[in-house]
């Protein structure tokens, strides 16, 4: 899923609302997500990411975080969000690709 950093999400969140269709399945002030009823279209609005010292460009959400870890350290990527519990139900990490992208891998928590 898309994330894109915004300076305030209820000044953008229109777009998304009326031109796509989207409606807003989840907000924790700071980041909030769009999604169709099925939630096969989703993006994400960010003002400034609540543990991390960088925003995401992407979240994937995989089965196994530890697995998704272990792997991005096998592959000797760059890890600018070490692997943690976060309070709002999820278990995730940042790498950063070769080209500078962030990307937030994630799984929910039972």
């Amino acid at each position: 899923m898309p994330v894109l950093t915004v300076p305030d999400i209820a000044t953008v969140r229109d777009a998304f609302v009326q031109v796509l269709g989207l409606g807003e399945v989840m907000n924790l002030g700071w980041i909030a997500t769009f999604a169709d009823e099925d939630l096969r279209h989703q993006v994400s609005l960010m003002t400034r990411d609540a543990t991390a010292s960088v925003n995401p460009n992407v979240s994937v959400e995989v089965d196994d975080v530890d697995a998704a870890y272990r792997a991005a350290v096998v592959a000797g990527l760059t890890i600018v969000h070490p692997l943690r519990d976060e309070d709002w139900g999820v278990r995730r990490f940042f790498f950063a690709d070769a080209a500078g992208n962030v990307v937030n891998v994630l799984s929910h928590r039972g």
